[in-house]
């Protein structure tokens, strides 16, 4: 009985070291898994870092010892057509903050403000300013420092951690503000305009054109960003330059404008503060030589940012300098629109040269009566006689026998009432009234008393100055519209021309040309005639014709019989003209409007006398011979 416990008991013994040798092989096999799990995260982990993000990381361990920073290219100048400088570059000192190498920014803003002449709340404006930009880019604080700041911050580098002064190109404007409404300037990019851009080109801080032809040939004029690489210690202070890229300069832009015909009209324009716009251009190339308006901005306002103070000042200004008046403004045409009554006139057959209408200095339509501006008319009246002395009564007629529909479609073929294309921003169109338009714009139909008004150049019509030299242009070349130029070429940097102007024609007037004559006559004989209106314009050996233009703002019956110099400025009526010279061979066209100037002969005249004085100087008596 014993024995038979014994064996019992080591059977027992026996099958509890089984399940122990069981218990024991599975908590082995069980921590074998764990640590080939782990050692097969930690495997995964490090093939992840060291061969598939290897570079990158690798990059990142670079990039906290070795900084990248960009640097601005030379943006291309800006030249005349005959090579002349407008526009170049000189480079500028400017203190800017990486904020990822800055250890105390509030104590170096702090020391910095006095450095810099500016508070530390400006200090900080322009670094929230600069919020959600990388904080490795580099931060403006300010422009164009002068050479005393410089020298001091770059011999106590070592005390501004993540203060650097870095060399940026500004641009010089040889001639002030030559063409500065058309040319247009610079300023620092916006979150919203960088947001639109495109990031491998464009980066906060970046300096880009805002305005003008700075704008509109942006990425001809940027040129190509460099690259430096600078090696910094653990503080951020740099050690050495270990290499540089360097930038890659803008596009050279040379443009149709001539620096002397746009001297002398803004000098003219100057002259006694006036306001309005000078347009001179090629007639058979439509190259423009010259885009003034007046008043002008001050262009070095704008360096390095424009102050709100002068800012507010532009925005306060009644006579508008932001307004760029050669293209993006419009006014009643005045009587420079009669050559298009007189061209509507003898193609519908209404007219002929012959024609007579008598003016006896007033005109009855309906229940009112058209006055002439002669008030005691100018008598019998033919199509020469008519644009000579600018005759209202023979205009009203001939505009009432056409229809305002035929009015329109002429203005449109002479270049009025639409946009040319010209490279300047926001041009307008102009309005050349019909039936049609009156009735979507207006809800209201036509009166046809309404048709006299628009056939003088007043009633709905509106026009620029760049639209009335296209037409005076249109009608001296003998019928070609041409798209206004001002970009003569664009060069690289290697010299090589990469766009080349060729004149480009819009459209051409067919089966009216026989016209033109006829209305060149009446139009030189508005200079060179007796009684023309322009006389004064008159250049000696030099055949012009032209036309004068009076455009009224408002109804002047209240100011009736008071002398012209008691009429406020702002009632007063704007001042045309227009012309092309030689009138025989016609090369150039000019048109003057002056706001609020009164009389298109003795307001607007002398300034385009001027410009054609400088054109043809030294030149008038091979034109006689």
């Amino acid at each position: 009985m014993s024995l038979k416990l014994a064996f019992k008991d080591i059977e027992d013994f026996e099958e509890r070291d089984d399940a122990a040798l069981d218990l024991l092989k599975k908590r082995i096999l069980g921590a074998a898994v764990v640590i080939i799990f782990f050692f097969t995260i930690v495997v995964l982990r490090l093939w992840f870092l060291q061969i598939t993000s290897g570079e990158e990381y690798e990059s990142r361990a670079y990039g906290n010892r070795v900084r990248i920073r960009q640097v601005a290219p030379p943006r291309g100048h800006i030249l005349d057509r005959f090579g002349r400088e407008i526009v170049t570059n000189r480079p500028s000192f400017n203190v800017a903050l990486i904020q990822e190498d800055s250890r105390d920014l509030s104590d170096t803003l702090q020391r910095l403000s006095p450095i810099l002449d500016m508070e530390v709340s400006e200090l900080w404006s322009k670094i929230r300013e600069a919020s959600g930009t990388p904080k490795y880019l580099p931060v403006n604080l300010k422009e164009d420092i002068d050479w005393q700041t410089l020298a001091y911050l770059e011999n106590h580098n070592h005390e501004f951690s993540g203060i650097r002064t870095e060399v940026q190109p500004v641009r010089v404007y040889h001639y002030d503000d030559l063409a500065a409404n058309i040319i247009g300037y610079l300023g620092s990019i916006t979150k919203k305009e960088l947001a639109n851009s495109d990031r491998d080109i464009y980066s906060g801080g970046d300096i880009i054109g805002k305005r003008g032809l700075e704008k509109l040939r942006e990425d001809d004029l940027r040129g190509e960003k460099g690259r430096s690489y600078t090696e910094v210690d653990a503080r951020g202070f740099e050690q050495q330059l270990l290499k540089t890229v360097e930038p890659l300069p803008g596009r050279e832009i040379r443009l149709t404008l001539d620096v002397d015909l746009q001297q002398i009209a803004e000098s003219y324009m100057a002259a006694g503060e006036k306001s309005g716009a000078v347009v001179a251009m090629e007639v058979n190339t439509g190259r423009v030589l010259a885009a003034v308006s007046a008043p002008t901005i001050h262009i070095q306002d704008f360096l390095g940012g424009i102050s709100k103070k002068n800012w507010q000042a532009l925005l306060d200004n009644s006579k508008h300098p932001l307004i760029n008046k050669v293209a993006q403004a419009a006014y009643p045409p005045g009587s420079t629109y009669k050559m298009v009554t007189a061209l509507a006139g003898l193609s519908k057959g209404v007219i002929d040269e012959d024609t007579i209408i008598y003016c006896p200095g007033r005109y009855r339509f309906g229940n009112r009566t058209y006055r002439c501006w002669k008030h005691s008319g100018h008598g019998p009246v033919n199509l020469n006689k008519a644009i000579a002395q600018s005759c209202d009564v023979y205009f009203y007629q001939v505009g009432q026998r056409v229809g305002v529909d035929a009015l329109a479609e002429f203005a449109k073929k002479l270049g009025l009432g639409r946009r040319s294309g010209v490279e300047m921003e926001y041009e307008k169109s102009g309005i050349a009234p019909t039936k049609k338009w009156k009735l979507k714009n207006r809800k209201s139909k036509w009166q046809e008393g309404e048709t006299l008004s628009v056939a003088i150049g007043q009633g709905f019509n509106l026009t620029s100055p760049l639209q009335i030299a296209i037409m005076t242009a249109t009608l001296a070349n003998g019928g070609t519209v041409y798209k206004p130029q001002l970009v003569e070429q664009v060069v690289d940097p290697e010299g090589k021309v990469v766009e080349d102007f060729k004149p480009e024609v819009i459209s051409q007037l067919k089966g009216v040309e026989r016209y033109f004559g006829l209305i060149k006559k009446g139009m030189e004989e508005v200079v060179q005639g007796k009684r023309g209106t322009a006389r004064k314009v008159r250049i000696e050996g030099l055949r012009i014709a032209g036309k004068t233009g009076t455009a009224q703002v408002v109804k002047l019956a209240q100011y009736r019989g008071l002398k012209e110099d008691d009429i406020p400025y702002k009632f007063r009526d704007h001042a045309w003209f227009t012309c092309f010279a030689p009138a025989e061979n016609p090369e150039i066209a000019v048109t003057v409007m002056v706001e609020h100037g009164l009389h298109g002969g003795s307001g607007a005249g002398p300034i385009a006398r001027a410009v054609l004085n400088q054109y043809f100087s030294g030149r008038l008596n091979q034109i006689v011979q």
